[in-house]
């Protein structure tokens, strides 16, 4: 039977952590969500990172923007933040209204506090090899494995999505020194992706496709990490088959899985910038 990778109850240790981190700093470090327009799922997901911050000692600082906001009102509200002591770290929740240019929007935030990881220079600096904020769910992945002692050395990874949140970083963290894993990255453009997964010692789906990795796509054993999330009429599903997880030996479930460990890792670079300061 295919063991659960319990991304659930390891968020809740590292908030625990973290807590008594927040209370050895000698000032309060804070989270500023700058979310645009009445969209319920972002007030939801606003709603819970703040939830999850009130737990930690972390304090937030809210703010809510009409829909019909302009971009240069929107990069002004950015660039006080970067100016406020107050704010250690800063996320813009996604997605922005159609109108408003979300690259030029996202390199505005000052890459200091930059909590999702995902600023150009933090990139970067992925690349490079050098300190700084880490994408959030590329990162819950790989605390995830290691917390279950699942070393991927060596080891054969097969992601399938190349979105700039976690496929396309997530093969980064993954070839470095410390993970030193030979990562395929699949995709749209990929003529078989079965071709690579049934060959995979680990496979990792981010696609948003429901149900795409089937049983006959992967190996007996492998593990599987499921990243995709798409709303069905039972509740939220992931790309990876109930037959693929059966020949699992461990498998990150939808939900429960990897979620948590992004919000985990979106307080953990908070109070790592605030650490630095």
């Amino acid at each position: 039977m295919s063991k659960k990778l319990d991304g659930k109850k390891l968020a809740a240790q590292i908030r625990l952590d973290l807590a008594h981190r927040v209370d050895r700093l000698s000032y309060q470090p804070g989270l500023a969500t700058i979310l645009v327009g009445n969209d319920p799922a972002s007030h939801s997901y606003v709603s819970g990172k703040h939830r999850d911050c009130a737990e930690v000692g972390i304090a937030s600082i809210r703010v809510e923007l009409p829909a019909t906001i302009s971009e240069t009102e929107l990069l002004s509200e950015i660039y006080k933040l970067n100016e406020d002591l107050s704010c250690t770290g800063m996320i813009v929740q996604l997605p922005l209204p159609g109108v408003i240019d979300t690259g030029r929007i996202l390199a505005a935030i000052s890459p200091e506090k930059d909590a999702d990881g995902l600023h150009p220079v933090n990139l970067g600096n992925l690349v490079l090899g050098i300190a700084g904020a880490l994408p959030c769910t590329p990162r819950g992945i790989i605390e995830l494995l290691r917390h279950h002692n699942i070393s991927v050395a060596g080891k054969e990874v097969v992601v399938i999505g190349r979105g700039t949140t976690v496929g396309r970083p997530l093969g980064l963290l993954l070839t470095r020194k410390s993970e030193n894993a030979t990562v395929v990255l699949c995709h749209t453009g990929t003529r078989d992706i079965s071709h690579y997964t049934k060959t995979a010692d680990v496979v990792i789906a981010a696609a948003g496709n429901p149900g795409m990795v089937k049983a006959d796509w992967i190996k007996s054993g492998a593990v599987l990490v499921d990243v995709g999330i798409s709303r069905g009429k039972s509740g939220l599903i992931g790309d990876i088959s109930e037959g693929a997880i059966a020949k699992s030996s461990w498998h990150a479930p939808v939900p429960g899985g990897v979620g948590p460990m992004t919000r985990a890792m979106l307080l953990t670079n908070v109070v790592e910038a605030a650490e630095r300061h």
